[in-house]
């Protein structure tokens, strides 16, 4: 850990995406977000002009699918290259240029949702026989009529097109104070030697050894969070009313269910998962108990949590080492998987390192007709080893979805989102384990899928309760304060940790760090795919090759089907409860394995 973060200009350029692969001249970036508006222009031209015939649907259909290309590609770079240093003004401007496109263009063509449904089924059935080519937009329309109940006139529609630029201001907002503005104070370590903080640097200080550092982060970086407690709470309450309103637009019940009817799931999928949790909460109080006593503390705080339970031994693994041990955990998937694995690495899909503005965390992006493209924010440490393959489960899932599906097709729904870069974990746990040199590496590699199990099964569905209690609230007219959201995610933390865990107060502030708050109940899918991925990776590693094959087709399956019907292409059911308490079962079996090495 050097003691300032690299520019930009300072990062190695084979350690840096190449985004030329999107665009090699910046000025082609300028034609394509000028002809967005060009082809929206087009299309509004059809206004009112759908149910005129089958070749005017098809025509409205291959013109929507052109703007789908464009739109992809300028906000995709965009976004990409504001990214790598948030604080640039030229990126922060070719993003909000993008941004205002998209929204330039929703509201050109809102009136298309609108005439598609106006349409009969029988005048369909009739287009479609007429003209088979719109078979290309078979599931497009049908996805589209499935909501029928919840969408509104094309003028409303237009309307809220128009919103959603508003509506994306408060994420907007969190973003530019978390990545760009907000700045930590340097800590010390016990040896009095000073550590800057950042958000990027902030989980590598809790997993330090020295627990004297892990405190003084822990304080200073919460402590950073709360002097801005009213600005996080307002952003976020802006977010909530956000969803509010368009549920309310389109008659439903509530926020929630906006959200995952949207993805085409039923609510009792997340209903199930919280009842699988809580009927399973002492597994989790079982761990906590067990994190206490091998580190042997006689109180075990929320700065002990990601430190490593076997206090006198760690692992460090560079870049370059990670990069094979991937190739070699993956190897179970086949050769034609693992060439455009090497193909990421070789070709610089990835942005590896932290840099001063660098958004923090990592994630899988892209472009459609492109590839796929990683940011990572690399620090040498095993969790950075599994965020690698987790991007890259990712980046795999877009990369079979775009090959084998058309753009429309092609985008996965949130819902199956997390289920190939979760598979991708699960595989290289087992291989780790089985190729650990001593028992210590193994006890060390069985702690990181403990961590996994806390960090995914519990803290993201601990996450997403706190999003539906808070949205219920605003729901129910209760002021979403600062105060008040403390007061939930502190209670949910004490509930969660257990007896055995001091649930200190700067813990009540965490929400506020938390991006995916501002991604519309998306947390509670990081849940149900672990449990997804742990009975796939479970039958790769039994089965072989009929299972990877039927893997395969559900990575290159997209959108074609609804996200509990692609998952049973894998084997996995998750109208059931049988995935969450098997995989829960797999956590309890692990702490055991833990308990006897």
């Amino acid at each position: 850990m050097t003691d300032r973060l690299p520019k930009r200009e300072e990062v190695a350029l084979d350690l840096t995406w190449r985004l030329e692969d999107i665009y090699a001249d910046e000025a082609k970036w300028e034609a394509e977000l000028k002809k967005v508006a060009e082809v929206a222009d087009k299309i509004a031209a059809y206004t009112g002009k759908l149910s005129e015939g089958a070749k005017t649907l098809l025509e409205v259909c291959k013109l929507n699918e052109e703007l789908t290309l464009l739109t992809d590609k300028v906000y995709g770079y965009a976004h990409m290259r504001e990214d790598q240093d948030t604080a640039n003004s030229k990126y922060q401007a070719f993003q909000q240029r993008a941004m205002a496109a998209y929204v330039g263009a929703a509201e050109k063509t809102a009136f298309m949702s609108p005439e598609i449904l106006a349409l009969s089924d029988e005048e369909l059935e009739r287009f479609y026989a007429e003209v088979p080519e719109l078979d290309r937009y078979k599931r497009m329309i049908s996805d589209i009529r499935r909501l029928k109940d919840h969408m509104l006139s094309a003028e409303m529609e237009q309307l809220l097109a128009s919103a959603s630029e508003v509506q994306g201001a408060s994420q907007k907002a969190y973003g530019m104070l978390s990545n760009a503005d907000l700045k930590f104070p340097s800590v010390k370590d016990s040896k009095g030697e000073e550590v800057q903080l950042s958000n990027g640097r902030f989980v590598p200080t809790q997993m330090s050894k020295d627990r004297a550092l892990r405190k003084a982060s822990f304080e200073a970086f919460y402590g950073r969070y709360e002097e801005f407690k009213n600005t996080w709470a307002s952003m976020y309450d802006g977010e909530v009313k956000g969803r509010i309103f368009e549920a309310k637009a389109r008659k439903y019940n509530s926020a929630f269910e906006a959200a995952v009817d949207g993805n085409n799931v039923s609510p009792a999928v997340c209903d199930s998962l919280f009842e699988s949790i809580h009927d399973n909460m002492d597994k989790m109080h079982r761990y906590v108990s067990l994190r206490k006593k091998l580190l042997g503390v006689d109180e075990l705080h929320m700065y002990d949590v990601y430190v490593g339970m076997l206090p006198d031994f760690d692992m460090k693994v560079s870049y370059e080492e990670a990069k094979e041990l991937s190739l070699k955990a993956l190897a179970p998937l086949g050769e034609d998987y693992l060439a455009v694995v090497k193909e990421a690495y070789e070709n610089r899909w990835i942005d590896v390192v932290e840099n001063e503005g660098k958004r923090g965390g990592a994630y899988s992006g892209g472009v459609y007709d492109v590839h796929p493209y990683m940011l990572l924010n690399y620090n040498d440490t095993l969790d950075d080893v599994f965020t690698l393959v987790h991007e890259m489960g990712h980046s795999m899932h877009t990369w079979y979805s775009n090959k084998a599906q058309h753009i429309l097709d092609a985008d996965y729904k949130i819902f199956v989102a997390e289920v190939a870069s979760t598979t991708n974990e699960v595989l290289l746990y087992h291989y780790m384990k089985d190729h650990a040199k001593s028992r210590e590496e193994k006890a060390f590699i069985i702690n990181h899928f403990l961590d996994s199990f806390k960090g995914t099964m519990f803290r993201q569905t601990m996450f997403e309760e706190f999003e539906r209690k808070t949205c219920e609230m605003a729901e129910a007219g209760t002021p979403l304060t600062a105060e008040a959201l403390y007061d939930v995610y502190l209670d949910l933390n004490k509930q969660y940790f257990g007896k055995d865990m001091i649930s200190d107060p700067q813990i009540g502030w965490e929400w506020c760090r938390i991006p995916h708050f501002y991604y519309n109940f998306y947390v509670y899918q990081y849940a149900t795919s672990f449990a997804a991925a742990v009975a796939i990776a479970d039958r790769i590693l039994k089965e072989g090759a009929p299972a990877v094959e039927q893997y395969k087709k559900f990575l290159s399956s997209g959108c074609t089907q609804d996200p509990v019907s692609l998952l049973k292409i894998a084997g996995v059911d998750l109208t059931t409860k049988a995935p969450i308490d098997s995989a829960l079962a797999v956590f309890g079996e692990a702490i055991t394995e833990m308990e006897n090495i």
